[in-house]
């Protein structure tokens, strides 16, 4: 390499260099702080803490109700979702595209405003259990339960299942069915002989992808069934909260252990479904045309889904402007205009840190998501390498990661003889970060490999630089990605709790999804359902961004 050469590219060296740098400091440093405080215990290797958990049978059960949850979420979610990717995949219709578009809700919708709408919709006086009681019918109790746990974690990962089967359903070669047909396979042996195979890695993925989702939930399981039905994720919490963290740590190696092995699973299957596209797609069908059997059971499964995803959310927005039967705005006013403490927290503050903590993840995650892209985008085995190192967070537990900062940059570390400490707002700002510049690598570097590499060596030949190469026809080319992933960034910080509740612990850098939290573990709905509809109003923005702007091309 000529001194010309390194001398252009030494820009993105040093960006590289600074990203690597960061990414050491907010994640792997932190994180490996963690778990190393399982393996060593006062400063010699020891597996006792973890030798304590496995020969425990409390863990076991634990573990075994962890993944029994997940399990059953990941199921309904296959049925809930199933159907709407078949429907999305063969048929015509009015807001198609619109409907296929809000599958992006579970990467912008906050999971503690999912909690709050469920708990409004089905609460002891949510709308149901007043239809019940207005017919002289028993009420149903559904809160703290496992079933409106496992109805949540189905309204927030079911979209999932849509957007990546309905895209293999959409890549099925339906030359293959036709030979099938041709040779005397009725439509039914044609369908489960060749149709299901194609389908099967997507169905896969999903279903992986759902199952590390559920098995990593914490915010629904906390709000919704609390200790009396924890996870792993709700009973490391607690383990932090009482300063166990020796125990804590074991937990978290065994958690990530389980997680890491399940997203080589997921990545696997991923490139399964890609391998399984086909060339020649068939037409949809128009849906309103006639009336039979088929658009009967989508007419019913339209009616279950308006209940399952739209009634949480109405209950919600509903319950922030009512009480006692009466429309108010109380609620508004008191996170706008009396700034009242509650459960010791001020709506004002959280609102104003959420937005604060917000921008600071924009500056942080997309230049950090651009400059890991551009790593990653040649087909070679140091990208392969740095691309899998960059997806570490979407294994790792944000509460991992919060604990991690808190134990090392928050409490202080000794750097070549310099006392190096952060404050917890500057921490959360990093854990936003690790968890939103996945997110933009994901949105940015499909369009990087989608464009054309002869524009590059192209303004190279004639003498640009490698920086100028990349500012004056990369960056415009991929600039609506990178809007879309940064608005991901602002909608995930927006969301963001698990980690967020570790280091806000006894400081006032709390956020409104910790706020929501706190409302509904003192059971004030009222308060609880106004900030999250504007956590609702806020992501929407960001999902309004992204829809118009951009796709997120990595999940398909």
């Amino acid at each position: 390499m000529d001194i010309r050469y390194r001398r252009t590219e030494t820009p993105l060296l040093l960006a590289g260099f600074v990203t690597a740098v960061l990414l050491v400091v907010m994640l792997y440093y932190p994180v490996a702080s963690v778990l190393a405080a399982a393996v060593f215990v006062d400063g010699s290797p020891s597996l006792d803490p973890i030798r304590t958990i496995v020969t425990d049978p409390f863990y076991w059960d634990l573990f075994g109700f962890t993944a029994y949850q997940a399990a059953l979420s990941t199921l309904l979610s296959l049925a809930l979702g199933l159907p709407g990717a078949y429907i999305l995949a063969r048929y015509e219709f009015p807001g198609r595209r619109t409907i296929r578009s809000l599958t992006l809700v579970p990467f912008v919708l906050p999971s503690i405003m999912v909690a709050v709408g469920f708990a409004a919709m089905f609460g002891t006086n949510g709308p149901p259990n007043r239809a019940l009681a207005a017919f002289g019918l028993p009420t149903v109790e559904l809160m703290f339960t496992l079933q409106i746990i496992v109805l949540a974690h189905a309204f927030y990962n079911a979209p999932l299942v849509v957007r990546v089967v309905a895209a293999a359903w959409e890549n099925v070669d339906t030359r293959t069915v036709e030979t099938a047909r041709s040779l005397g396979a009725s439509p039914r042996r044609a369908f489960v002989d060749v149709v299901i195979p194609q389908l099967l890695p997507a169905v896969l993925t999903s279903a992986l992808l759902v199952f590390i989702f559920t098995f990593m939930s914490f915010p629904i399981v906390l709000a919704l069934g609390g200790l009396q039905l924890a996870t792993v994720e709700v009973w490391l919490y607690d383990r932090i909260r009482t300063l166990r963290l020796g125990e804590a740590a074991a937990l978290a190696v065994l958690e990530a252990a389980i997680t890491l092995g399940l997203t080589y699973l997921y990545l696997r299957y991923e490139t399964a479904q890609a391998a399984t596209r086909g060339l020649t797609l068939r037409a949809r069908k128009r849906l309103f045309l006639t009336l039979n059997l088929e658009r009967l059971a989508i007419a019913a499964y339209a009616v279950v889904i308006a209940f399952v995803f739209v009634g949480p959310i109405v209950s919600m927005l509903i319950a922030s402007v009512t009480s006692g039967g009466s429309f108010t705005l109380r609620y508004y006013e008191l996170l706008f205009a009396r700034r009242d403490a509650i459960v010791g927290t001020r709506p004002d503050l959280a609102i104003r840190n959420s937005l604060v903590f917000a921008v600071g993840t924009l500056a942080l995650a997309v230049p950090m998501g651009v400059v890991i892209s551009l790593m990653t985008a040649r087909d070679t085995l140091s990208a392969r390498v740095v691309g899998t190192l960059a997806m570490v967070p979407f294994a790792v537990s944000g509460i991992i990661v919060g604990l991690g900062l808190l134990q090392t940059v928050v409490f202080g570390v000794t750097v070549v003889g310099y006392r190096v400490q952060v404050t917890g707002a500057t921490a959360i700002v990093a854990a936003h970060a690790v968890g939103a510049y996945p997110f933009v690598v994901r949105t940015v570097s499909p369009a990087l490999s989608a464009m054309d590499a002869h524009l590059v060596e192209s303004a190279r030949s004639l003498g640009a630089s490698r920086v100028r190469a990349l500012i004056d026809i990369e960056l415009p080319i991929i600039m609506p990605a990178v809007a879309a992933g940064g608005a991901f960034a602002f909608a995930i910080s927006i969301g963001e709790f698990s980690s967020t509740v570790v280091l806000v612990e006894g400081g006032d850098a709390y956020t409104m999804p910790v706020a929501v939290e706190r409302y509904l573990a003192d059971r004030t709905l009222g308060p609880a359902t106004a900030m999250g509809s504007v956590l609702l109003l806020v992501t929407s923005v960001s999902f309004v961004v992204i829809e118009r702007i951009g796709a997120y091309g990595g999940i398909e």
